[in-house]
């Protein structure tokens, strides 16, 4: 957080005259995603054993996408939809017993793993600095998670399913070194308490003309909660391209 409000503050800069805002952005995103770290206890107690998913299926890529629609209801003020899917399965090699959301998973045998973080989230946002080259952002993201972490070995299968909303805090800021060049950054954010997290990417962009425009960079997602049902923190990271149709 500190970082993204760093990054975002370097871009207030003076400057003669606004950017303009398109009134509509449709923007499909695409890549491989890679996980650093995605460890599971279901349910967070003594009666379950804490493992990594990176151990038992590996660090991927595995295929991911998402889709934004950007309405801007002025120069200031507007509105985001993002849908982001995501979904792994992979077998691998169990290295120890496992009791995982009330099965039992034997040693030294395949077992199947399935992972699945579907976001979506709807973004209200401010631009309250615009320049000739530079453009920032703050807004409130209400994001709606649908994740699922299951098992399966033979005949046992276990499932742990969670659906619920998070509050984010949305920041995000644009710089033009040239004339169709940008460099943009966005986060959308929250920690404290029992669980964090964060969505960041920095992007370069070129536009093809008045109405499509290309992005290149990196995204990362990491985050989790360590409650009392489950104890799940993981760490992905993206290489995204996007094309962008905007008017």
């Amino acid at each position: 957080m500190r970082l993204a409000a760093l990054c975002v503050g370097t871009l207030l800069m003076p400057a003669a005259a606004a950017a303009q805002v398109p009134k509509l952005v449709v923007e499909l995103e695409g890549g491989p995603a890679w996980q650093s770290y995605n460890d599971v206890r279901i349910p967070n107690d003594a009666s379950a054993t804490r493992f990594s998913l990176v151990d038992l299926v590996g660090t991927g890529p595995w295929v991911a996408g998402r889709i934004y629609v950007t309405w801007n209801t002025s120069e200031t003020n507007g509105w985001r939809l993002l849908l982001a899917p995501f979904s792994l399965e992979e077998t691998g090699t169990l290295d120890g017993p496992i009791s995982f959301a009330g099965a039992s998973f034997d040693a030294e045998r395949g077992a199947r793993a399935t992972y699945t973080f579907n976001s979506y989230r709807l973004t209200w946002r401010h631009r309250f600095h615009a320049g000739e080259r530079t453009s920032a952002w703050i807004g409130a993201t209400a994001k709606v998670r649908d994740a699922t972490i299951a098992l399966e070995q033979g005949k046992i299968r276990a499932q742990k399913d969670d659906f619920g909303f998070v509050p984010l805090l949305h920041l995000a800021g644009e710089w033009r070194p040239a004339p169709r060049w940008r460099l943009d950054l966005d986060v959308d954010a929250l920690a404290g308490g029992p669980g964090r997290a964060e969505d960041a990417t920095v992007r370069a962009g070129y536009d093809l003309g008045d109405h499509w425009a290309l992005s290149a960079g990196y995204r990362m997602v990491e985050g989790g909660a360590d409650v009392d049902p489950v104890y799940t923190f993981a760490w992905l990271h993206y290489a995204v391209v996007s094309v962008a149709w905007r008017r």
